[in-house]
This record gives structure tokens, C-alpha cells and sequence, in this order.
């Protein structure tokens, strides 16, 4: 007999939570209302992650199994898939959206996370990870938040990446930005910087392959802003492009598709050397915010900065690099992006022919 919905109350909502029992990770046996009650449990420290934000969410509607496959831009056919635009069917009433634009310059109306009720409703529709746009409804074309991916390549791991987080950490202080760790529910490490609401994803994201860059000049053998695979080495990559628009990193709390259910942690500078991800899962989290609260309270609090100094980073790069097709300060994008100005090849190196090189200009 299949077990029938429950409602929890939540703020002044009814959420609805269907097929409770609904095993969603199977390994340490929690359900799909484990997952709802763990949204609720954390509630006051994932709503300020998503509050008024734009939401792609990521869903596994069946939960999470070693084969259910992630749909990706390159193959659609997994069961667990990113959503991006609202449902047109089922939401309730009281669910806002707010409309956002891709690369493309198409538009969509996504979800706006404007009460917890919302963040549980997705839950109840198997969102697992919610990947909030850096910007609010107030202006969904000024970015409000830098986001700077520290991404362990291979033969390197979570001390590593979390030891360039701390230098990180003073080349942000250099340019008057106060940074705000988390684990990425992986091996990485993300840090994400409050900033004014005055400038655009071009100009954030040359703020942040600005910072990337200097980081890689204090730890040349350490850190990379390599954007191809062949030349990054045992290096700790600082994935600048995941500012771009419309690029997916998770929020504060989510929870990755693992076996234990881990989730992503906002940490102290202080315990970040001393942490490791799988510390933090599902059933381990509410009892670690019930006793410590929200590790990022201060990131909600502070005074966005502005991105100046860092721009000014940039710009000085770009007079020692140069810019346009030839290389320079500009990165390449994402291969699904339009063709950004200023950006160089996206043809690796090693695939460079005579043929490319004049199709790129470059002959």
C-alpha cells in the first residue's frame, strides 16, 4: 500500500510531501521526507543562500543510485536533470519567479526562493542541489556575489585545495574583499564574496580571473587559471568561468549525489584545515547547526565591497598580456557560450592546426 502524503507546516505554508518513504539514499536509508525535514532543520542558515534568488534546481526525482545519470548539455537522457524554468504544472500559488536571461539572450522565469516553504517544495520535487543565481530579483543583471571555484585536479585533493583557500584569502584581503569558505560536498573548495550590486557577469568574472591569476602567481606550483585540462598538472584549478552566466555551483547546505548524503558546508577560516567533506552529511549536519548555527551568519551581515581593485587587476593584466584573438588577459568561455569580445581561442593547444589557426585568425 503505497504510504500516503504527509503536509508539514512550514512558516505560514502547507507543504505537501508526497510518497514519504520514498527511499532517496539507499546506503544510509534516508527517505524523501529525511530530505524535506533536512531543508527545514537548516532552514535558517539555506534560506539566506537563496533568499530572493533565482534558482536552477537540480533534481533526482528518484533519488540518488551509483546508476542514475545526470542529464547534461551533451547527453539528455539521464533520469536526475537540471530544471531551470518553473513548472508549468503543480506549483503552488505562493511560489514566486523571477525572469532570467542565458548566453543565448533567450529568457526564462525561474524559481525565486522567497520563504523556506519554497526551498522545501523543492525538495518535495527531489531537488537535491540548488544552484542560486548571483544575483536577486531586485536586478537579475547585477551580480551581487563572486564565486570562486577552487577545483582539485588530479593528484591533488581537499588539503590542497583548502591550503590555496587561505592564500586566497589574503589576495582578497589585498583588493579590500572578505571572502567565505565552504566545501563544495566534493574534493574542492568554493569561497564566496559579498559584493556592491554595481557590476555585470563580464566584469565579475574578470574580477575573478584577476584573483585567480594573482593566486596563481603566489602559488605557481600550487594553483592554475589554466583553462585546458593538458596544462593544469597536480594544480589546484580556479575555475573563473563558473562565473559566468548561468554557470550551476551549489549553494550552502545542498546536497551532492553521494552514497552518505554530503553536503556542502559553510565553514570558518579557522576549521577549514582541520575539516574534511565527508564530515558533513545529511544526518550530520542538523546536529552541527543546532549547536554552532549558521557558520556564514557574518557573510549576510557584511557590508558588500566593491570589485574595483580587483577590476584594476585585471586591467593591469591586460596591459602586460595584451588582449584579443592573439591571447591576453580575456579567458576562454565555456564551448555553449557565444563568441565573448576580446576572447582568444577556445581550440586546446594540442589541437591547434594550420587549418584552425587561420580560422581563428591566428595564421
Amino acid at each position: 500500500m503505497p504510504v500516503p502524503a504527509v503536509e508539514l507546516e512550514v512558516g505560514n505554508r502547507t507543504v505537501r510531501v508526497t510518497s514519504p518513504d520514498k527511499i532517496y539514499f539507499p546506503d544510509v536509508g534516508l527517505t524523501k521526507l529525511d530530505i524535506v525535514s533536512y531543508v527545514i532543520a537548516v532552514g535558517d542558515g539555506i534560506f539566506p543562500a537563496l533568499k530572493d534568488r533565482p534558482v536552477t534546481m537540480e533534481r533526482w526525482p528518484g533519488g540518488y543510485r551509483p546508476d542514475v545519470k545526470l542529464s547534461t548539455r551533451s547527453d539528455s537522457h539521464g533520469e536526475a536533470f537540471y530544471q531551470k524554468r518553473a513548472p508549468s504544472k503543480g506549483m503552488p500559488n505562493w511560489v514566486e519567479t523571477v525572469t532570467i536571461t542565458f548566453p543565448s539572450g533567450r529568457t526564462a522565469d525561474e524559481v525565486c526562493a522567497t520563504e523556506l516553504a519554497t526551498i522545501a517544495w523543492m525538495a518535495n520535487l527531489g531537488t537535491l542541489r540548488y544552484h542560486p543565481w548571483p544575483v536577486t530579483r531586485a536586478d537579475t543583471e547585477k551580480v551581487d556575489q563572486l564565486r570562486i571555484d577552487l577545483d582539485p585536479q588530479p593528484g591533488t585533493d581537499f588539503a590542497d585545495a583548502a591550503r590555496a583557500a587561505h592564500e586566497l584569502r589574503s589576495v582578497l584581503e589585498d583588493a579590500d574583499l572578505v571572502g567565505f569558505p565552504k566545501t563544495s560536498g566534493g574534493r574542492g573548495v568554493h569561497v564566496f564574496v559579498p559584493i556592491e550590486p554595481a557590476y555585470g557577469f563580464i566584469e565579475a568574472r574578470h574580477a575573478v580571473i584577476a584573483l585567480g591569476r594573482e593566486l596563481s602567481r603566489r602559488m605557481p606550483d600550487h594553483v592554475t587559471v589554466s583553462w585546458w585540462k593538458e596544462e593544469r598538472g597536480a594544480r589546484i584549478f580556479v575555475d573563473f568561468n563558473q562565473m559566468a552566466r548561468d554557470r550551476t555551483i551549489a549553494s550552502a547546505y545542498s546536497i551532492r549525489p553521494t552514497p552518505t548524503a554530503v553536503v556542502s558546508a559553510p565553514l570558518t577560516w579557522e576549521e577549514l584545515s582541520d575539516v574534511a567533506p565527508e564530515d558533513f552529511t545529511v544526518s550530520s549536519m542538523p546536529g552541527r547547526f543546532a549547536e554552532v548555527g549558521d557558520a556564514w551568519r557574518a557573510f549576510y551581515e557584511l557590508q558588500p565591497r566593491s570589485i574595483d581593485a580587483a577590476l584594476e587587476m585585471y586591467a593591469r593584466d591586460e596591459r602586460v598580456l595584451g588582449t584579443g584573438k592573439y591571447g591576453g588577459a580575456e579567458m576562454p568561455y565555456p564551448p555553449d557560450y557565444p563568441k565573448m569580445p576580446g576572447e582568444p581561442s577556445r581550440v586546446q593547444p594540442s589541437r591547434m592546426t594550420n587549418e584552425t589557426r587561420e580560422k581563428e585568425g591566428l595564421a
